[in-house]
Protein backbone atom coordinates (compact mmCIF):
# COMPACT_ATOMS: atom_id res chain seq x y z
CA UNK A 1 0.00 0.00 0.00
CA UNK A 2 1.78 3.14 -1.25
CA UNK A 3 0.98 6.33 0.62
CA UNK A 4 2.10 9.93 0.10
CA UNK A 5 1.64 12.50 2.86
CA UNK A 6 2.05 16.15 1.90
CA UNK A 7 4.17 18.47 4.04
CA UNK A 8 1.14 20.43 5.23
CA UNK A 9 -0.21 17.32 6.96
CA UNK A 10 2.99 16.83 8.97
CA UNK A 11 3.12 20.55 9.83
CA UNK A 12 -0.50 20.56 10.98
CA UNK A 13 0.55 18.65 14.10
CA UNK A 14 2.36 21.82 15.19
CA UNK A 15 -0.69 23.98 14.64
CA UNK A 16 -4.45 23.56 14.93
CA UNK A 17 -5.72 20.28 13.51
CA UNK A 18 -8.61 17.91 14.16
CA UNK A 19 -6.19 14.98 13.82
CA UNK A 20 -4.64 13.59 16.97
CA UNK A 21 -0.94 12.71 17.23
CA UNK A 22 -2.11 9.12 17.66
CA UNK A 23 -2.76 9.08 13.92
CA UNK A 24 0.99 9.49 13.29
CA UNK A 25 1.80 6.78 15.84
CA UNK A 26 -0.56 4.38 14.07
CA UNK A 27 1.16 5.25 10.81
CA UNK A 28 4.54 4.37 12.36
CA UNK A 29 3.22 0.95 13.41
CA UNK A 30 2.02 0.23 9.87
CA UNK A 31 5.40 1.26 8.48
CA UNK A 32 7.29 -0.93 10.96
CA UNK A 33 5.12 -3.91 9.96
CA UNK A 34 5.64 -3.04 6.26
CA UNK A 35 1.90 -2.95 5.68
CA UNK A 36 2.25 0.44 4.02
CA UNK A 37 5.07 2.15 2.16
CA UNK A 38 5.45 5.87 2.82
CA UNK A 39 6.77 7.50 -0.34
CA UNK A 40 8.87 10.35 1.02
CA UNK A 41 10.39 12.77 -1.50
CA UNK A 42 13.35 14.71 -0.10
CA UNK A 43 11.40 17.83 -0.99
CA UNK A 44 8.82 16.98 1.69
CA UNK A 45 11.50 16.54 4.36
CA UNK A 46 13.19 19.82 3.38
CA UNK A 47 9.87 21.69 3.34
CA UNK A 48 9.00 20.31 6.75
CA UNK A 49 12.20 21.46 8.46
CA UNK A 50 12.14 24.75 6.59
CA UNK A 51 8.62 25.57 7.82
CA UNK A 52 8.50 23.87 11.23
CA UNK A 53 9.60 26.91 13.24
CA UNK A 54 7.34 29.25 11.27
CA UNK A 55 4.32 27.03 11.93
CA UNK A 56 5.17 26.72 15.62
CA UNK A 57 5.72 30.49 15.94
CA UNK A 58 2.25 31.19 14.58
CA UNK A 59 0.65 28.61 16.89
CA UNK A 60 2.51 30.00 19.92
CA UNK A 61 1.42 33.55 19.05
CA UNK A 62 -2.20 32.43 18.91
CA UNK A 63 -1.84 30.55 22.19
CA UNK A 64 -0.11 33.55 23.79
CA UNK A 65 -2.98 35.81 22.72
CA UNK A 66 -5.61 33.57 24.32
CA UNK A 67 -5.71 35.49 27.58
CA UNK A 68 -8.68 35.54 29.90
CA UNK A 69 -9.17 39.30 30.13
CA UNK A 70 -12.50 39.46 31.90
CA UNK A 71 -13.97 42.87 32.65
CA UNK A 72 -16.73 43.36 35.21
CA UNK A 73 -19.17 46.23 35.79
CA UNK A 74 -18.76 47.89 39.19
CA UNK A 75 -21.96 46.38 40.61
CA UNK A 76 -20.59 42.81 40.13
CA UNK A 77 -18.27 43.32 43.08
CA UNK A 78 -21.20 42.96 45.46
CA UNK A 79 -21.62 39.28 44.54
CA UNK A 80 -19.63 36.27 45.79
CA UNK A 81 -19.36 34.90 42.25
CA UNK A 82 -17.23 37.91 41.36
CA UNK A 83 -14.44 36.87 43.75
CA UNK A 84 -14.60 33.28 42.46
CA UNK A 85 -14.30 34.45 38.86
CA UNK A 86 -11.39 36.74 39.71
CA UNK A 87 -9.60 33.81 41.36
CA UNK A 88 -10.23 31.60 38.33
CA UNK A 89 -8.89 34.37 36.12
CA UNK A 90 -5.66 34.55 38.14
CA UNK A 91 -5.34 30.74 38.13
CA UNK A 92 -5.79 30.71 34.36
CA UNK A 93 -3.08 33.36 33.93
CA UNK A 94 -0.65 31.36 36.09
CA UNK A 95 -1.33 28.06 34.29
CA UNK A 96 -1.23 29.76 30.89
CA UNK A 97 2.19 31.28 31.61
CA UNK A 98 3.52 27.97 32.93
CA UNK A 99 2.27 26.11 29.86
CA UNK A 100 3.93 28.59 27.51
CA UNK A 101 7.23 28.33 29.40
CA UNK A 102 7.27 24.51 29.20
CA UNK A 103 6.27 24.48 25.55
CA UNK A 104 8.94 27.01 24.59
CA UNK A 105 11.57 24.91 26.36
CA UNK A 106 10.49 21.75 24.51
CA UNK A 107 10.40 23.61 21.19
CA UNK A 108 13.97 24.84 21.68
CA UNK A 109 15.19 21.33 22.53
CA UNK A 110 13.02 19.64 19.86
CA UNK A 111 11.30 17.59 22.55
CA UNK A 112 7.73 18.04 21.38
CA UNK A 113 6.06 14.65 21.00
CA UNK A 114 5.36 15.49 17.39
CA UNK A 115 9.11 15.95 16.81
CA UNK A 116 9.98 12.42 17.94
CA UNK A 117 7.10 10.80 16.07
CA UNK A 118 7.76 12.60 12.78
CA UNK A 119 11.49 11.85 12.99
CA UNK A 120 10.60 8.16 13.34
CA UNK A 121 8.31 8.38 10.32
CA UNK A 122 11.01 10.02 8.22
CA UNK A 123 13.38 7.17 9.15
CA UNK A 124 10.77 4.53 8.29
CA UNK A 125 9.68 6.17 5.04
CA UNK A 126 11.02 5.27 1.61
CA UNK A 127 13.11 8.32 0.77
CA UNK A 128 13.17 9.47 -2.83
CA UNK A 129 15.90 11.83 -3.95
CA UNK A 130 15.18 14.80 -6.20
CA UNK A 131 17.51 14.96 -9.16
CA UNK A 132 18.07 17.65 -11.79
CA UNK A 133 15.76 15.90 -14.27
CA UNK A 134 12.85 16.10 -11.81
CA UNK A 135 13.56 19.78 -11.13
CA UNK A 136 13.58 20.55 -14.86
CA UNK A 137 10.27 18.73 -15.37
CA UNK A 138 8.78 20.60 -12.42
CA UNK A 139 9.98 23.93 -13.82
CA UNK A 140 8.48 23.13 -17.25
CA UNK A 141 5.20 22.14 -15.58
CA UNK A 142 4.97 25.53 -13.87
CA UNK A 143 5.93 27.41 -17.06
CA UNK A 144 3.16 25.59 -18.96
CA UNK A 145 0.66 26.48 -16.26
CA UNK A 146 -0.06 22.88 -15.32
CA UNK A 147 -0.93 21.97 -11.75
CA UNK A 148 0.08 21.48 -9.01
CA UNK A 149 1.64 24.62 -7.56
CA UNK A 150 1.80 28.30 -8.27
CA UNK A 151 4.03 30.43 -10.44
CA UNK A 152 7.40 30.94 -8.77
CA UNK A 153 7.00 27.95 -6.43
CA UNK A 154 8.35 24.56 -7.50
CA UNK A 155 7.69 22.54 -4.33
CA UNK A 156 4.39 20.86 -5.24
CA UNK A 157 5.50 20.27 -8.82
CA UNK A 158 8.72 18.63 -7.60
CA UNK A 159 6.78 16.32 -5.29
CA UNK A 160 4.38 15.38 -8.08
CA UNK A 161 7.16 14.69 -10.58
CA UNK A 162 8.99 12.60 -7.95
CA UNK A 163 5.86 10.49 -7.43
CA UNK A 164 5.38 10.10 -11.18
CA UNK A 165 8.96 8.88 -11.52
CA UNK A 166 9.27 6.62 -8.47
CA UNK A 167 5.89 4.98 -7.74
CA UNK A 168 5.75 1.69 -9.67
CA UNK A 169 3.21 1.48 -12.47
CA UNK A 170 0.11 -0.59 -11.75
CA UNK A 171 0.22 0.21 -8.03
CA UNK A 172 -2.43 2.34 -6.31
CA UNK A 173 -1.33 5.52 -4.52
CA UNK A 174 -3.10 6.91 -1.45
CA UNK A 175 -2.54 10.66 -1.51
CA UNK A 176 -3.09 12.71 1.67
CA UNK A 177 -3.01 16.49 1.48
CA UNK A 178 -4.95 19.55 2.56
CA UNK A 179 -3.32 21.72 -0.10
CA UNK A 180 -5.83 23.28 -2.51
CA UNK A 181 -3.21 23.23 -5.28
CA UNK A 182 -3.99 19.52 -5.67
CA UNK A 183 -7.77 19.82 -5.65
CA UNK A 184 -10.47 20.73 -8.13
CA UNK A 185 -11.10 24.48 -8.60
CA UNK A 186 -14.84 23.85 -8.22
CA UNK A 187 -14.71 21.45 -5.25
CA UNK A 188 -11.76 21.27 -2.84
CA UNK A 189 -12.98 17.86 -1.62
CA UNK A 190 -12.21 16.36 -5.05
CA UNK A 191 -8.74 15.75 -6.47
CA UNK A 192 -7.68 17.88 -9.42
CA UNK A 193 -9.03 16.36 -12.64
CA UNK A 194 -5.96 17.19 -14.74
CA UNK A 195 -3.63 15.50 -12.21
CA UNK A 196 -5.93 12.51 -11.81
CA UNK A 197 -6.02 11.90 -15.57
CA UNK A 198 -2.23 12.30 -15.82
CA UNK A 199 -1.73 9.77 -13.05
CA UNK A 200 -4.07 7.12 -14.45
CA UNK A 201 -2.70 7.60 -18.00
CA UNK A 202 0.90 7.13 -16.86
CA UNK A 203 0.48 4.63 -14.01
CA UNK A 204 -2.56 2.64 -15.18
CA UNK A 205 -3.88 2.62 -11.64
CA UNK A 206 -5.99 4.74 -9.32
CA UNK A 207 -4.95 7.60 -7.09
CA UNK A 208 -7.09 7.79 -3.94
CA UNK A 209 -7.34 11.21 -2.28
CA UNK A 210 -7.80 12.04 1.43
CA UNK A 211 -7.73 15.44 3.13
CA UNK A 212 -6.53 14.06 6.48
CA UNK A 213 -4.87 11.08 8.07
CA UNK A 214 -7.98 10.41 10.14
CA UNK A 215 -10.04 10.05 6.93
CA UNK A 216 -7.51 7.51 5.64
CA UNK A 217 -7.61 5.48 8.86
CA UNK A 218 -11.42 5.59 9.09
CA UNK A 219 -11.67 3.96 5.68
CA UNK A 220 -8.86 1.41 5.86
CA UNK A 221 -8.39 0.67 9.58
CA UNK A 222 -11.71 1.71 11.18
CA UNK A 223 -11.42 -0.69 14.10
CA UNK A 224 -8.06 0.68 15.26
CA UNK A 225 -8.16 3.62 17.68
CA UNK A 226 -4.77 3.43 19.41
CA UNK A 227 -1.30 2.61 18.10
CA UNK A 228 -0.71 0.19 20.99
CA UNK A 229 -3.88 -1.72 20.08
CA UNK A 230 -2.83 -1.75 16.43
CA UNK A 231 0.47 -3.40 17.40
CA UNK A 232 -1.39 -6.12 19.26
CA UNK A 233 -3.92 -6.65 16.48
CA UNK A 234 -1.19 -7.01 13.87
CA UNK A 235 0.73 -9.45 16.04
CA UNK A 236 -2.43 -11.53 16.53
CA UNK A 237 -2.93 -11.53 12.77
CA UNK A 238 0.67 -12.71 12.36
CA UNK A 239 0.02 -15.44 14.92
CA UNK A 240 -2.97 -16.68 12.96
CA UNK A 241 -0.84 -16.77 9.79
CA UNK A 242 2.31 -18.21 11.36
CA UNK A 243 3.83 -20.92 9.16
CA UNK A 244 6.57 -22.22 11.45
CA UNK A 245 7.13 -23.18 15.08
CA UNK A 246 9.99 -20.67 15.32
CA UNK A 247 7.76 -17.85 14.08
CA UNK A 248 5.04 -18.84 16.54
CA UNK A 249 7.47 -18.69 19.46
CA UNK A 250 8.70 -15.26 18.32
CA UNK A 251 5.17 -13.84 18.08
CA UNK A 252 4.13 -15.30 21.43
CA UNK A 253 7.21 -13.68 23.02
CA UNK A 254 6.12 -10.28 21.63
CA UNK A 255 2.48 -10.74 22.69
CA UNK A 256 3.61 -11.74 26.18
CA UNK A 257 4.85 -8.17 26.68
CA UNK A 258 1.23 -7.00 26.88
CA UNK A 259 -0.80 -7.46 30.05
CA UNK A 260 -4.26 -6.68 28.73
CA UNK A 261 -6.22 -7.90 25.72
CA UNK A 262 -9.72 -6.89 24.67
CA UNK A 263 -12.40 -9.57 24.36
CA UNK A 264 -12.15 -9.26 20.57
CA UNK A 265 -8.40 -9.83 20.73
CA UNK A 266 -8.77 -12.77 23.16
CA UNK A 267 -11.30 -14.40 20.82
CA UNK A 268 -8.97 -13.86 17.86
CA UNK A 269 -6.10 -15.53 19.74
CA UNK A 270 -8.29 -18.53 20.64
CA UNK A 271 -9.49 -18.84 17.05
CA UNK A 272 -5.90 -18.68 15.78
CA UNK A 273 -4.85 -21.40 18.22
CA UNK A 274 -7.62 -23.70 17.03
CA UNK A 275 -7.18 -23.01 13.32
CA UNK A 276 -3.37 -22.97 12.96
CA UNK A 277 -1.60 -26.27 13.57
CA UNK A 278 1.71 -24.39 13.92
CA UNK A 279 0.31 -23.27 17.27
CA UNK A 280 -1.59 -26.45 18.14
CA UNK A 281 1.38 -28.79 17.75
CA UNK A 282 3.50 -26.79 20.20
CA UNK A 283 0.70 -25.73 22.52
CA UNK A 284 2.34 -27.59 25.41
CA UNK A 285 5.64 -25.77 25.01
CA UNK A 286 5.95 -23.76 28.25
CA UNK A 287 5.89 -20.29 26.66
CA UNK A 288 2.95 -21.05 24.37
CA UNK A 289 0.92 -22.87 27.01
CA UNK A 290 1.46 -20.14 29.62
CA UNK A 291 0.39 -17.51 27.11
CA UNK A 292 -2.76 -19.35 25.94
CA UNK A 293 -3.90 -20.33 29.43
CA UNK A 294 -3.29 -16.76 30.57
CA UNK A 295 -5.50 -15.49 27.75
CA UNK A 296 -8.47 -17.73 28.64
CA UNK A 297 -8.08 -17.57 32.42
CA UNK A 298 -11.05 -15.76 33.93
CA UNK A 299 -12.48 -14.88 30.52
CA UNK A 300 -15.18 -17.54 30.23
CA UNK A 301 -17.85 -14.92 29.60
CA UNK A 302 -15.80 -12.93 27.09
CA UNK A 303 -14.73 -15.76 24.78
CA UNK A 304 -17.02 -17.70 22.48
CA UNK A 305 -18.17 -20.73 24.47
CA UNK A 306 -17.86 -23.08 21.51
CA UNK A 307 -14.32 -21.92 20.74
CA UNK A 308 -13.35 -22.05 24.42
CA UNK A 309 -14.64 -25.62 24.79
CA UNK A 310 -12.79 -26.68 21.64
CA UNK A 311 -9.56 -25.14 22.91
CA UNK A 312 -9.89 -26.84 26.30
CA UNK A 313 -10.39 -30.16 24.52
CA UNK A 314 -7.23 -29.45 22.49
CA UNK A 315 -5.30 -28.82 25.69
CA UNK A 316 -6.59 -32.04 27.26
CA UNK A 317 -5.80 -34.12 24.19
CA UNK A 318 -2.29 -32.69 23.96
CA UNK A 319 -1.72 -33.43 27.64
CA UNK A 320 -2.78 -37.05 26.96
CA UNK A 321 -0.50 -37.30 23.93
CA UNK A 322 2.45 -36.00 25.91
CA UNK A 323 1.78 -38.46 28.74
CA UNK A 324 1.62 -41.38 26.30
CA UNK A 325 4.89 -40.28 24.71
CA UNK A 326 6.73 -40.29 28.05
CA UNK A 327 9.40 -43.04 28.38
CA UNK A 328 8.88 -45.62 31.15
Amino acid sequence: MNIFIDTNIFLSFYHFTSDDLEELRKLAVLLEKKIICLILPNQVVDEFYRNREKKIADAIKRLHDQRLNLQFPQFCKDYKEYEELRKLQKDYATLHAGLLAKINDDITNEKLKADATIKDLFKLGTNKSVDEAIIQKARLRIELGNPPGKSGSLGDAINWETLIKTVPGGEKLYFITDDKDYTSPKDENVFNGFLLKEWTDKKKEKLVFYKSLSDFFKEHFPEITLASEMKKDLLIRDLANSNSFTKTHEIVAQLNKYREFTSVQANAIVSATIANNQIYWIINDPDVKDFITGIISGKDKQISQAALNELKEYLKSKDSEDENDMPF
